[in-house]
């Protein structure tokens, strides 16, 4: 068991109120109609904000004025007269001579500009457990800040110092459309076809900056800290998908970015579980020095069976710093798994 203060939020006690981002991929994900909206419950009072004061100045006495700078008299200037101008010879070979242009040959031409070969490309290649292997490059974008965009998803990453990025990205549509955004306007798409993904059920949780959010599953009545308790510190990798005996936690983001967007997608084999049972899922936000006292924004989706993707936004207020170390369970932003034996 893990020893820490878990304080279950159930249905209704927070709600959808995001400020994330926005999409870039046509047909993103939206919540259905009928899907409950959660309501918002402030933990940590807020007191009026304080009023500010203006600031009088008085008696303030010049202490120097501009001193106008006295006016230079122009000398007179003296006419020239006749006697004065300097008699030159006459020349007359001058006054019938013709002016003719002179060829000076061919111009010298602008060398042409050189290319760089600085064009994005990425590829899109499916792999196991409906996961999508992310290939980019991007010749003149090295260590560049990029997001990456899928199906409503969207995490942070960046690029070596030749500008290659290479990722494994679990799908959340069949028709996987992926974008690449650099902040310079540049970027790629890539799609591919993810057929595998009908077998799998999948929850992901997004949000920016140090939120403490994560996402836990318990497989088959696991408590905390057992070996069915499957979260970011017990991740697993997709082998446990690929077996049946399992779900796994993929994180995605890069946190060494400036203010980066980041997220955790669980995938469990539902179309493949050698196991029956009931897998419990929650969004469990950890009270950190970072993250105490202030609003959290995130964002949640679920998807799975061939259902559409589900969407919830939330907006939630941390608990106070004398509380670090606790957890906020909050149950009702995600619906649990039943596993039919196949």
């Amino acid at each position: 068991m893990i020893n820490v203060k878990r304080y279950v939020m159930a249905g209704g006690t927070f709600a959808a109120a995001l400020g994330i981002g926005f999409v870039m991929q046509n047909g993103s994900a939206q919540a259905p109609a009928g899907v409950p909206q959660v309501v918002a419950q402030s933990l940590v009072p807020k007191g009026p904000a304080p009023q500010s004061q203006a600031l009088e100045i008085e008696g303030i006495t010049h202490t120097a004025a501009l001193v106008p700078k006295p006016v230079t008299q122009t000398p007179a200037i003296k006419a020239t007269t006749a006697q004065d101008k300097m008699a030159l010879p006459d020349m007359p070979e001058l006054r019938h001579a013709t002016l003719r242009d002179t060829p000076v040959g061919a111009l010298p031409q602008d060398e042409p500009a050189p290319s760089f070969g600085c064009e994005v490309t990425m590829t899109a290649e499916p792999t196991a457990a409906a996961m999508v292997d992310l290939t980019l490059d991007a010749p003149c974008l090295g260590n560049a800040r990029l997001t990456i965009h899928h199906s409503g998803l969207m995490f942070t990453q960046v690029t070596s110092e030749d500008g290659k990025l290479s990722i494994t990205v679990p799908a959340l549509a069949e028709d996987a459309v992926f974008i690449a955004a650099f902040a310079s306007g540049e970027g790629a798409v890539a799609n591919t076809e993810v057929s595998s993904l009908a077998f799998y059920d999948r929850v992901a949780v997004q949000w920016k900056g140090d939120s403490g959010l994560q996402i836990h599953a318990r497989e088959y009545d696991a408590d905390y800290g057992g070996e069915g308790h499957v979260w970011a510190e017990r991740a697993r990798d997709m082998a446990a998908a690929a077996r049946g005996i399992g779900g796994f936690i993929t994180p995605l983001g890069d946190h060494s970015a400036a203010e980066p967007s980041l997220a955790e997608v669980y995938t469990f084999p539902t179309g493949t579980a050698t196991l029956e049972g009931e897998v419990a899922l929650s969004v469990e936000a950890e009270v950190t020095t970072a993250n105490c006292g202030r609003e959290v924004d995130a964002q949640t989706m679920q998807t799975g069976g061939g259902r559409p993707l589900k969407v919830h936004d939330l907006t939630l207020q941390m608990p106070a710093c004398d509380a670090v170390g606790d957890f906020l369970v909050l149950r009702s932003l995600l619906n649990d798994l039943t596993v039919a034996r196949n």
